[in-house]
C-alpha cells in the first residue's frame, strides 16, 4: 500500500509527522510512503502549488494523506499560484467529488464545546459535501459594469448527474448509520438549489429505507447550534458544506479535532484535517494533531481496507482524551508531540 504524504504549509508538516507515527505503530511495514511538496512550500520550491511530480505521486498512490496549505507570503500572488489552488487542483484532477466530514463529540470534551454540554453530547453526524462543482469551480472573473464599476462574479452551477452521484453517497452513508438524511439547499432563492432538491427527491425513491428531509441552509446553520442531535447525515453542495462543516467543528469543541475524506467513485481518497495551516502557531509545537490522526484512521477505513485498525486508532484517541491529554485549543497545555504520545500510549 503506497500512501502519498503531502505535508504542505504551516502546521501541516507537524501534524502529519504525528499521524505517521500512529500509523507506523499500528501497521509497521504494511504501508510505504512517498513525500512531496504542495501548496506554498511547493510554490517556493518549484514555482507552482501543485507541481507535476506531486500530482503524479497522488495519481500513483493508493491514498493521499494531506497536511494543510496556506502561506501569507503567497497572498499577493495571482490566484492560480496561491497555495489553496493545490487542493482544488487535486480534487479536480483525481475526481475527488465526495467529502465526508464526521462530527462526533468525545464525551470528555463536552465542556470544550461552544454549546451547552447537554446539547453538545448529542452530536453524532456526518456532513457529505459535494467537492468539484458549485461556485468554487464555476466560471469566475472580474468585469466592468455599464456604469464603469468593477464587478466580481462566480457562477454557481450543478448538473443533475453531479447532484445524483453525491446524493447516492449521502443515502449510502445514511444507510450505514441511523437511516436519516437531511438535504441542505437554498431552493427558495437559487435555481441551482431547486434542481438539487428535485434530484434528491428522485434519488430518494431508490432508498425507501432512508428518511429524507430538506432544510434551507440558513435554518440548517441555526439548527446545528440549537439542536444538533437531530442530524444523522447532512448532504449539501460545495459552498454550503464548507461553511456548515466548520461550524460543526466548533460544536464538538475545536476545529483541531475533525478529520475528512475526499473520495472518488472507486473509493480512493485524499485525507486531511479540516483545520488550516495556522501560520501563527507553526513551528511552536502547539498544534492539535488529533484531526490528522483521525484522518489517517479514515484513510485506513475507506481506502485501504483496514477498518479494524481504524477502530483501534479512534479508540486510542478517545482514551487519550479520557486520560486528560489536551492541547491548547482544548484548554490544556500538551504539545503536539505530547498529544500524539498520549494516543500512542493508549494504543
Amino acid at each position: 500500500m503506497l500512501v502519498a504524504l503531502l505535508p504542505g504549509d504551516g502546521i501541516g508538516p507537524e501534524v502529519l509527522v504525528e499521524a505517521r507515527r500512529v500509523l507506523d505503530a499500528v501497521l509497521g511495514d504494511a504501508i510505504t510512503y512517498e513525500e512531496a511538496p504542495v501548496g506554498g512550500a511547493a510554490y517556493h520550491a518549484a514555482g507552482h502549488p501543485l507541481p507535476d511530480a506531486t500530482l503524479n505521486l497522488a495519481r500513483r498512490a493508493d491514498a493521499i494523506l494531506f497536511g494543510a496549505v496556506g502561506d501569507p507570503a503567497c497572498d499577493s500572488l495571482e490566484r492560480a499560484l496561491r497555495p489553496e489552488q493545490a487542493i482544488l487542483g487535486l480534487r479536480r484532477a483525481l475526481g475527488l467529488f465526495a467529502n465526508l466530514r464526521p462530527a462526533k463529540l468525545f464525551a470528555e470534551l463536552a465542556d470544550a464545546s461552544a454549546l451547552r454540554p447537554e446539547i453538545a453530547r448529542a452530536i453524532d453526524l456526518v456532513i457529505v459535501r459535494e467537492l468539484t462543482g458549485d461556485v468554487y469551480f464555476g466560471e469566475k472573473g472580474r468585469r466592468e459594469t455599464a456604469d464603469g464599476l468593477r464587478q466580481g462574479y462566480d457562477v454557481m452551477a450543478y448538473d443533475e448527474a453531479e447532484v445524483r452521484r453525491i446524493a447516492r453517497i449521502g443515502f449510502e452513508t445514511a444507510r450505514k448509520r441511523q437511516r436519516r438524511l437531511t438535504s441542505v439547499d437554498k431552493a427558495n432563492v437559487l435555481e441551482t438549489s431547486q434542481l438539487w432538491r428535485d434530484v434528491m427527491i428522485e434519488v430518494a425513491a431508490d432508498y425507501p429505507d432512508v428518511a429524507l428531509d430538506h432544510l434551507y441552509v440558513d435554518n440548517a446553520a441555526m439548527q446545528l447550534v440549537r439542536a444538533p442531535g437531530q442530524f444523522d447525515v447532512i448532504v449539501t453542495g460545495n459552498l454550503f458544506g464548507d461553511i456548515l462543516s466548520d461550524q460543526a467543528s466548533m460544536c464538538v469543541g475545536s476545529i483541531g479535532l475533525l478529520p475528512s475524506a475526499s473520495l472518488d467513485e472507486r473509493g480512493k481518497g485524499l485525507y486531511e484535517p479540516i483545520h488550516g495551516s495556522a501560520p501563527d502557531i507553526a513551528g511552536q509545537g502547539k498544534a492539535n494533531p488529533l484531526a490528522a490522526i483521525l484522518s489517517a484512521a479514515m484513510m485506513l477505513r475507506h481506502s485501504l481496507g483496514r477498518a479494524a485498525d481504524a477502530d483501534r486508532i479512534e479508540a486510542a484517541v478517545a482514551a487519550a482524551l479520557a486520560g486528560g491529554a489536551r492541547t491548547g485549543d482544548l484548554g490544556g497545555t500538551a504539545s503536539t508531540r505530547a498529544m500524539a504520545d498520549a494516543v500512542l500510549a493508549a494504543l
